[in-house]
């Protein structure tokens, strides 16, 4: 997810659409849902990570406390789990706030079902949002992503690492260790 359609992801508006649509067919149970939100990490990491859901009033509710400092979650589609200051990044933007100067690591080794890569707060595919879907990948935030070097192109390829919303202040890495599925 990057905050895939993370990240992006996580505009109100979202949440209000996967909220409907898992009321239409019905809410996934806890345990489905902390398995689908720890298959986005490695093994070793998703042993000691929380899990929180996202309630109906927008609240993060736990599941399972974690010993690791990463938290797993589901945001609509998409499988993330985040350290301590991915977590702030993520809140930060949700807020639309200035994002924490720290960096951060995220997993998402389930991939994402696409997103802006131009627009955060986006939660759609238009003509000209440079929408792309990445496979399995991980993203680094703050500082140290925007040193990197990686290609700040708008349409990316998005088996090559990369950065999202270049420019913005949510810029981050985008770095795939997978072939999409």
């Amino acid at each position: 997810m990057r905050p895939s359609k993370i990240l992006p992801v996580i505009a109100v508006s979202l949440v209000a659409v996967v909220t409907m649509a898992e009321a239409q067919k019905g809410q996934m149970s806890d345990s489905k849902y902390m398995a689908q939100a720890l298959s986005a990490a490695p093994k070793a990491v998703a042993a000691g990570a929380a899990v929180v859901r996202m309630e109906k009033d927008g609240s993060m509710r736990t599941l399972r406390p974690g010993k690791n400092g990463f938290t797993c979650m589901v945001v609509g589609t998409d499988k993330m789990c985040n350290d301590a200051n991915s977590m702030e990044f993520l809140q930060a933007m949700m807020k639309n706030q200035p994002p924490p100067d720290k960096a951060g690591i995220s997993y998402m080794l389930m991939g994402d079902e696409g997103a802006s890569n131009t627009d955060p707060s986006a939660t759609g595919k238009t003509a000209d949002n440079h929408w792309l879907v990445t496979g399995p990948h991980i993203m680094l935030f703050g500082p140290p992503s925007k040193a990197l070097g990686y290609t700040e192109a708008k349409d990316p390829d998005p088996k090559q690492p990369y950065m999202m919303w270049a420019g913005t202040p949510y810029e981050h890495a985008m770095i795939p260790v997978a072939p999409a599925k």
